[in-house]
């Protein structure tokens, strides 16, 4: 009988904690959200790799994380979380945006162009940008005129 209540009184600590432990995830997550808004990125940007760390996979924090980096304009760490974030959610047409933007910066017209084809297939809420990328690279490629 005191082993039955012995598993009962562990499993109960172990559910316990997983609850506080997603708890922690979200809290961490939202969190860091209200500090983003309030442009305290300094703060967000700890609380978002925080909520990495609890869930590697949640591909929105990587995408704020990319635009704090974006904010302070350090382009290597915006490019690798922006990555991150299409790897794992391919989808993510915010993402896909703000690669072709960076791409676009960088000069990679063939990447804007690959992106822009992706976009095209994802896009809800910001197809109307799809359309002025596409019109800034036409104003840049060359004109063949044979």
């Amino acid at each position: 009988m005191i082993k039955i209540i012995i598993k009962y009184f562990i499993l109960v600590i172990f559910s316990y904690g997983l609850f506080f432990e997603v708890r922690s995830e979200e809290n961490f997550y939202l969190e860091a959200i209200k500090k983003y808004e309030q442009k305290k990125f300094e703060k967000s940007k700890f609380l978002f790799q925080k909520s990495i760390v609890y869930n590697p996979k949640h591909s929105n924090s990587y995408l704020y994380l990319a635009k704090i980096f974006n904010s302070e304009k350090n382009e290597i760490e915006e490019e690798k979380n922006l990555e991150t974030a299409l790897l794992l959610d391919p989808k993510n047409e915010e993402a896909i945006f703000m690669l072709m933007e960076l791409a676009l910066k960088k000069s990679n017209y063939s990447q804007v162009k690959d992106l822009s084809e992706k976009f095209q297939k994802v896009c809800e809420k910001l197809c109307n940008q799809n359309d002025k990328i596409k019109k800034s690279l036409k104003d840049i490629e060359p004109k063949n005129e044979s």
